[in-house]
C-alpha cells in the first residue's frame, strides 16, 4: 500500500483506497458492457449465461467488484471472445486512465469466418487489417 493512502473499510470485506475502483477492474468492466451490447444481451441473460444475479454483473460492469479470473474466462466462453479481449485497448498513461478500446464485431460471425479460411488467405487478411489500422 502506497504510504499515506486512506483506506475506506466495509463491514466483512477487504479495504478499497478511498478514490474509487481501480482502473484496471473499471476497463475490464466496461468491455463486459461493451461485448454484453454488441450480442443484444441484458444484464439478466449474461448473468443467467455466468450463473449470477443481473446485480453481481452491474457491479462488475462498474468496476465495484473486481471479476475473477475463473469468471473472466467463463464470459469470455459464453461471449465468443478471447479472455485477452477484456484487457485490449487499457494503458496506463501515468493517471491509470485507461486507452480507449476498439469495438468488436457485433457478434463473432466474422471470427468464425476468417477461422474457416485457409492459412494463407488468414495471413494475407491479417496484413490487410494491419496496413488499415495504421492508416488512422
Amino acid at each position: 500500500m502506497v504510504q499515506g493512502e486512506q483506506i475506506k473499510r466495509r463491514r466483512g470485506r477487504k479495504p478499497v483506497a478511498i478514490g474509487g475502483p481501480d482502473p484496471v477492474d473499471v476497463h475490464v468492466g466496461r468491455r463486459l458492457r461493451e461485448r454484453r451490447l454488441s450480442l443484444g444481451w441484458s444484464q439478466s441473460e449474461l448473468g443467467r449465461a455466468l450463473d449470477l444475479t443481473f446485480q453481481q454483473i452491474q457491479k462488475y460492469e462498474r468496476g465495484s467488484n473486481r471479476v475473477s479470473a475463473s469468471m473472466l474466462y467463463k464470459a469470455a466462453t459464453a461471449m465468443a471472445v478471447p479472455v485477452y479481449y477484456f484487457f485490449d485497448g487499457f494503458a496506463e498513461d501515468g493517471q491509470g486512465a485507461p486507452a480507449p478500446a476498439p469495438p468488436l464485431p457485433v457478434d463473432g460471425a466474422i471470427a468464425q469466418e476468417i477461422a474457416a479460411l485457409g492459412p494463407e488467405v488468414q495471413e494475407g487478411f491479417k496484413n490487410l487489417v494491419e496496413a488499415l489500422s495504421r492508416r488512422r
